[in-house]
């Protein structure tokens, strides 16, 4: 299994909104807030670093449950 590679908050929220049917809601400061209505309501917060560590990457895939293997899928 390959690892998660480095991505941008912009690559991220873009991978997360054209792929995945998320949809940016509201942004303060350097935070943006997607949401995606499934039978569910799911909301996930993304920073808009230039480089997000591992950790909160993993944090925001687990906020969007997504597996790591489906976001693999458009790196």
């Amino acid at each position: 299994m390959s690892k998660l590679k480095k991505l941008s908050g912009k690559k991220l929220i873009k991978i997360l909104c054209n792929k995945l049917g998320f949809k940016s809601v509201r942004q303060k400061g350097s935070h943006v807030l997607l949401i995606k209505y499934s039978p569910e309501k799911i909301g996930c917060i993304v920073p808009l670093h230039k480089e997000l560590k591992i950790g909160t990457l993993k944090s925001i895939l687990r906020q969007a449950k997504i597996s790591e293997e489906q976001i693999k899928k458009y790196l």
